[in-house]
C-alpha cells in the first residue's frame, strides 16, 4: 500500500489544553491558541489531547469538546489529529469513534502503557481500532513512557494495515526506524524536537513537536531547507533551537510551555495535578533557552 509521504504535513505540534484558572476546559483559550499555532507557529496540523494536552486527567467528554473546539477554530486550514490511546483496546476503540463523529482528521494512538502487552498484544490493539474507523493512524512509539517498545517485525506488520499511515517516533533508536523507513512506507515523524534533524536524514517527514508552540518558524524552516537539500542551513537552524527543542524538557514539557504561553500572554492557565505549574525559577531558565535561540518569552 502506497501512502500520502506526508499524511500530516511537515510541522505539528502537540498542543497543551488551556485550562481556567479554576480548573476546567478553557473552550476558547483552545481555539486561541490552535489558531496561534497555525497562523503564527506555521504548523500543518495540531495533536490534540497528547501526552502534552494533559490527555491523562480530561475526562471523555473534554476531549470530545476540545476537538470540536479546535477543528471549528482551524480544521479548514490545518489538519486536526485526535490522541485517543489508552491501555484498553476497547475504550480507545470509543474514543476513535468519538474523535471521527466529531471531525477529527486523523487519530494518534499511543502503545498500551503500563500494561507491556506482549508484541502480538501490541498489534492486536493498533489492527483493532485501525479496522474500527475510517481516519488515518499515526502510531506512537514512546517505550520510555508505555514501559513496551513497537518491536520493528511488529511496525512491518500492522504498516501493511492501509490505514496506519505514520509514526511519531520517540523511541530514540535511529537504526531500528532506519530499518521500518526502509522496509515500509510508513510516514516518520519526529517525537523528540531535537531529533528531527536526524531522522529526516533516514527517512523521516517531520516532527510532531512541544518546543514548536515557540520554535514554529524555525523547525518548520529547517525541515523545509532538508528537504530541498541544503542541508547546511538545516543543520545551522537545528543549531539554533537546540537550546529550546531540548530545553522545554528541563521539567516535564506541558509545564514549560504552560508557564511559556502565560509568559506570553497566550492561553495556558494550570496544569493539573499531579502536575505542578512551573516556579519562577523554571520559567526563568526557559527565558534563557528560549533567548539562546533567538525568541523571545
Amino acid at each position: 500500500m502506497t501512502h500520502d509521504p506526508r499524511p500530516f504535513g511537515r510541522l505539528l505540534t502537540a498542543m497543551v489544553t488551556p485550562f481556567a484558572p479554576d480548573g476546567s476546559l478553557d473552550v476558547e483559550g483552545a481555539a486561541k491558541l490552535a489558531t496561534y499555532l497555525v497562523d503564527e507557529q506555521r504548523n500543518d496540523a495540531l495533536v490534540i489531547s497528547g501526552t502534552t494536552g494533559e490527555s491523562p486527567t480530561t475526562s471523555d467528554a473534554e476531549k470530545d469538546t476540545l476537538l470540536r473546539a479546535v477543528v471549528e477554530a482551524v480544521g479548514d486550514r490545518a489538519r486536526v489529529v485526535a490522541g485517543v490511546g489508552t491501555n484498553n483496546t476497547a475504550h480507545t476503540v470509543e474514543l476513535a469513534h468519538a474523535a471521527e463523529k466529531a471531525g477529527a482528521h486523523g487519530l494518534l494512538v499511543v502503545t498500551p502503557y503500563y500494561n507491556k502487552p506482549p508484541q502480538a498484544g501490541v498489534a492486536r490493539h493498533f489492527l483493532t481500532v485501525a479496522d474500527s474507523v475510517g481516519l488515518p493512524i499515526m502510531v506512537y512509539d514512546i517505550p520510555h513512557r508505555a514501559g513496551t517498545a513497537i518491536a520493528t517485525e511488529t511496525m512491518c506488520r500492522i504498516a501493511e494495515h492501509d490505514r496506519i499511515v505514520a509514526v511519531k517516533d520517540a523511541k530514540g533508536d535511529l537504526i531500528a526506524s532506519s530499518w521500518v523507513t526502509t522496509r515500509t512506507d510508513l510516514a516518520y515523524y519526529s517525537g523528540d524536537d531535537a531529533a528531527t534533524l536526524p531522522l529526516l536524514s533516514i527517512g523521516g517527514v517531520g516532527l510532531v513537536g512541544t518546543s514548536t508552540h515557540f520554535t514554529g518558524p524555525i523547525a518548520k524552516d529547517m525541515i523545509e531547507a532538508y528537504e530541498r537539500g541544503d542541508v547546511a542551513a538545516a543543520l545551522n537552524l537545528h543549531r539554533q533551537a537546540l537550546p529550546l527543542f531540548t530545553g522545554i524538557f528541563r521539567s516535564p514539557g506541558t509545564m514549560l510551555v504552560k508557564a511559556g504561553l502565560r509568559a506570553k500572554g497566550l492561553p495556558a492557565g494550570p496544569v493539573r495535578s499531579p502536575l505542578v505549574d512551573a516556579a519562577d525559577e523554571e520559567l526563568n531558565q526557559l527565558r534563557e533557552d528560549a533567548a539562546e535561540a533567538g525568541i523571545v518569552l
